[in-house]
Parts: C-alpha cells; structure tokens; sequence
C-alpha cells in the first residue's frame, strides 16, 4: 500500500460541503487538515483507513455507540475536526472481499481517499488565472452496443448454470475535455435526486457525484442501506410498468435479501429489519425502486469491520456477491473506477456513504462515466444496454452543457 500525501487542486471547490452529515456549524467554511490518497494492494486499507481517520479525532474504533454530547466539531491534537470525506473505488471493495478487479480506465483517481476538514476561515479565493472555456469532445463507449449485449447474454448463461443469481454489468465512456474539470463535475451535484452530490479533488484527477442511492449509514448506533434496484422512465406509464414487472420485483428482493445478510454479520441477533420494500422515487427523469434496511450494530464495530461486511454494495454486484464479482471480472471490457464504490461524509455523530452510482471522473486528459444494471434469467440484452444508456444520459448532459 502506498500513501500520498498532495494538495486539491483549489480547495474552495473541491470542498463536499453539501454531503450529508456535515454540521450546520462546519458547512460554510471548511478547511483541510489532512488527507491520505492510497492504491490499494491488498484488503489491509479499511483497517488502516480507520487507523487514520480515529487518529484526527474521528469515533471509527466503535460505531455502535451514540456521541457524546458536544462532539460536532471535536477539537484533537490536529486541531478542531468536523468530519472527513471519504472516496472509496469499485476495486478496493473487491480486493476488501478477495475479489478480482480490473485496472481503472482513470488510474490517476486513487482507490481511496480521505480528507480530514476542521471549520477553517473563509475558502480559499478562486485561482486568478483565467479560465479556458469549457468544451467536451465525442463520448467513446469502451465497449460497443453489441458488446454490451453480449456481456447481459454471458450473464444470463451464468444464471443458466447455476452459478449466480444476478450479476450488475456495468459499461464505461470517456470524452476529451478543455477546461476546468471541477467546476463542471460540481455541476452533478445540482441533478434532481443527487443525495451525495460533491466533489472531492486532487493532483490530477477530480470525482463528482449525483448518487441518490445509501451504500451504508450509521447514527445512533443504528445501521441502514438503501438498495436501489428496478428503472423506468419517470412517467405515468413507467412507474406503472416498473411497480407491477415481475422481472424488476424480483431483482429487487435479491438484492434486499443480500443486504439483509450483509448487515446480519455486524448487527445484533434479531435486530434485521426491513424498514421500506420497493418505494417508487424519483432521479433525473428516471423512476427507481428504493428499499431500506435496518440493524442495531454490535458493540464494539468499528469502520474496518463494517466495510468488511457491507463492501462493496450488493445492488453493484449481484448475487452471491462473491461469484457474482467474478463473473463481472470476466465480462466487463475495464474497471469501475470511483463508479461503483463509496463517497461520503465521516463525522463526530456517525457516518453517511453513498454508492458511487451517477458518478464521473477526470483525469488530466478525459471525462470518465460508468452506467449499468442488474442482469437476471429474465433480462433482455437490448432492455439492458437502453437502460445503461438512459441511466448515464443525464451525467453526460450535464457534463457537457456550457
């Protein structure tokens, strides 16, 4: 594992303060107190990610219990600490598990990030250097239509055989670019539905963020994920198309049932529990069904172990999750990236981490998008590569617009 230890690039607007869980008191005016970048060689970072973070003051070593009063805003030896933003890749979570993970078509991004903010003075002032206007060249698809067809019909083989149940198939474009990337990756965070709309930056790469979906929350004590799994164009007849489809009710259970195991492994005995099934919502012009699963977490879990058991998310694997990751090994063209992992908020009174779902990168050169889907015994190719598509198309516009 290897640390590096770089300055954003402009701090004022790589600042996430608009993620869930940072406090009215810290939001306007965050600072940097430090940070970690790794690319991960093996599944010892989530230890040493929580090592770091309780070393700034942050109560990672045991999530189960609730914060004491006045913790917002904890001052430690570093200084006053607010809470950190965290950036976790699709690859770190296979290597978490053992899984096999394809190299990232962004490599400059690292597999995980962790900035540490105190509550700082005013942002630093924009770069007085002028600005090239922006512009986005053609988006090059890494795989073709057909290609990503044939993916959906090597998965549905896989099912045939007994080896999986669901895979989640993802596909990838990039784009040549001019112009400030962070600007316009700050941008996604403005899409109806982006619950973890953000930037975080460094040298040489920058991610953005409109994932509406929870990969993992903690306050209280009290764990939940929201899977999402099942999309329609948001209209009349899709909703109704979405909420009585066979198909998609089915993919969905899976997944609820896989987050149900996942959390039983850090929670006490009993305290499982779905909270909502198949809630119809909104993102972007698309309708998504949402669910949400509780525990009371152990005593004694901490971040590590938490990671361990909910890392990576179910609804960007499959299941069984571990054979479905292999699956995903042997049909995708290249790696996730950042898309598919977690980006969130750790502070004093818990933690809040999406799905890296709805997510771009750039790197020195080009503009990074992934978009997919859960492919199950009763999946069309075709179905599957429009959805991928209508799922992207709004990141793309985004990123795309003046």
């Amino acid at each position: 594992m290897r640390r590096a230890d770089q300055p954003v690039a402009d701090t004022s607007l790589s600042v996430p303060a608009g993620l869930p869980g940072v406090s009215e008191g810290c939001r306007a005016h965050l600072s940097e107190v430090a940070r970690v970048e790794w690319r991960t060689t093996g599944p010892g970072w989530a230890a040493d990610l929580e090592a770091f973070l309780a070393g700034h003051g942050l109560p990672v070593r045991d999530l189960s219990r609730a914060p004491a009063d006045g913790a917002a805003g904890k001052s430690t030896a570093h200084g006053p600490v607010c809470g950190a933003a965290v950036l976790l890749s699709a690859a770190a979570g296979a290597r978490l598990v053992g899984a096999p993970a394809r190299p990232s078509p962004a490599p400059a991004v690292p597999d995980v990030v962790a900035v540490v903010y105190g509550p700082g003075g005013a942002p630093r002032p924009p770069s007085p250097r002028p600005l090239s206007p922006w512009k986005v060249g053609a988006w090059e698809p890494s795989w073709s239509v057909a290609e990503h067809a044939a993916a959906v019909t090597a998965v549905r083989e896989a099912i045939g055989r007994g080896d999986v149940y669901q895979v989640n198939v993802v596909g990838h474009a990039s784009a040549p670019y001019l112009g400030d990337p962070v600007r316009a990756l700050r941008r996604l965070g403005s899409v109806p539905g982006a619950r973890y709309g953000g930037v975080l930056a460094g040298a040489g790469w920058a991610v953005g963020c409109a994932s509406p979906e929870t990969l993992v929350a903690v306050s209280g004590g009290t764990v939940r994920t929201r899977p999402i799994k099942g999309t329609r164009p948001a209209t009349v007849r899709g909703r109704t198309e979405l909420l009585a489809s066979p198909k998609e009710r089915a993919e969905h259970i899976m997944i609820v049932d896989l987050e149900r195991n996942d959390l039983a492994r850090v929670a006490t005995t009993g305290s499982v529990r779905v909270e909502t099934l198949f809630a119809v919502r909104e993102w972007a012009g698309l309708w998504q069904a949402e669910s949400e699963v509780v525990a009371d977490l152990r005593p004694g879990t901490g971040l590590a172990a938490l990671l361990a058991a909910v890392f990576p998310g179910g609804s960007v694997t499959g299941a069984p999750k571990l054979a479905a990751l292999d699956v995903v090994d042997a049909v995708e063209r290249v790696g996730r990236g950042p898309a598919m992992g977690g980006f969130g908020w750790i502070g004093p009174d818990g933690l809040d981490l999406g799905l890296t779902i709805r997510t771009a990168a750039a790197d020195p050169e080009r503009l990074h998008v992934w978009a997919g889907g859960g492919i199950t015994w009763g999946s069309d190719p075709d179905a599957e590569v429009a959805e991928a598509a209508a799922k992207a198309a709004p990141v793309k516009a985004v990123l795309s617009s003046c």
